[in-house]
């Protein structure tokens, strides 16, 4: 996904070598289950547990050290008052079946419970969790956050 998005900024020459690892990046997705497009702005230490169902919007903008777990999206929405896609901050732990949609921002060090559906922002050290999205405790994701990248 990195090497796609550099040589698809250097452009010129490079363009039928985007091309080739543009295929292989959509031949990855399919084989993994992973939808990862090559213009999602990822910051450093994004670790993904377990391969499957993941599907991550291409507007939508990560911090570092970030955990995701299986069967998590994080998608847009197109009307309402919180229309757009996620922004989420840095050493965020995404549980496995969540959701994140919609134009919010989850803050750094956040934890998000499995099978929670967010549709507000959530302040920094927040723990969110429950089928609506609601910030349970200020403890912050602590250490749910495995492999990091300083």
């Amino acid at each position: 996904m990195r090497t796609t998005r550099f040589l698809k900024e250097k452009g010129g020459f490079l363009l039928p070598l985007t091309v080739l690892c543009r295929l292989w990046l959509r031949r990855l997705q399919f084989k993994y289950g992973i939808s990862l497009p090559y213009n999602t702005e990822i910051d450093r230490g994004l670790y993904i547990g377990h391969y499957g169902g993941i599907v991550i919007n291409h507007q939508s903008v990560i911090g570092k050290n970030c955990n995701l777990n299986h069967n998590v999206t994080i998608g847009a929405t197109y009307g309402g008052k919180l229309s757009g896609t996620p922004k989420i901050g840095d050493n965020v732990y995404i549980g496995p079946g969540s959701f994140i949609i919609g134009g919010i921002y989850i803050g750094h060090n956040v934890a998000v419970g499995a099978n929670t559906v967010v549709t507000k922002s959530v302040p920094d050290n927040g723990v969110v969790a429950g089928p609506l999205g609601e910030v349970i405790s200020y403890k912050g994701s602590g250490n749910y956050v495995i492999n990091t990248d300083y």
